[in-house]
């Protein structure tokens, strides 16, 4: 069983992002060979950042992660690291890439921090503060 905390040495912490991105225009280049290198760049760079990959799917045209990192690591840090790492070795192990995209990913991406408890609950659960 998952432990639901990790800890460091001033915090307990349990923090999981979603995020996405897309190849340059959204075109549909990561074929699956380039989808099988893919994930196991991710997976190296992760493991390098100390950052776990809890669940990864690519398609053709963009890819989906859900990580868990430490609260020193900046999300926008995370991403730039995965997406700028992954790109340097598709476009030179598939030339093809260098060809068809003047860089291969979109500048942008969409994150979401993921939680165990909803913010409603952490609204009410802060409210009550007063009442213990």
């Amino acid at each position: 069983m998952e432990k639901r905390w990790k800890s460091s040495k001033n915090s307990v912490y349990s923090l999981g992002y979603h995020i996405i991105w897309c190849p340059k225009y959204r075109r549909k280049v990561l074929t699956e060979e380039i989808q099988k290198r893919l994930k196991e760049l991710l997976l190296l760079k992760a493991k390098s950042l100390g950052i776990e990959i809890q669940t990864m799917e690519t398609m053709t045209d963009h890819v989906h992660l859900f990580i868990k990192a430490k609260p020193v690591d900046a999300p926008h840090f995370i991403v730039g690291q995965l997406k700028g790492y992954t790109s340097r070795y598709l476009r030179k192990e598939f030339p093809k890439l260098r060809s068809r995209l003047p860089t291969l990913w979109t500048r942008s991406y969409y994150i979401e921090s993921v939680g165990r408890i909803s913010e409603k609950n952490i609204k009410k659960y802060i409210e009550n503060q007063k009442n213990v």
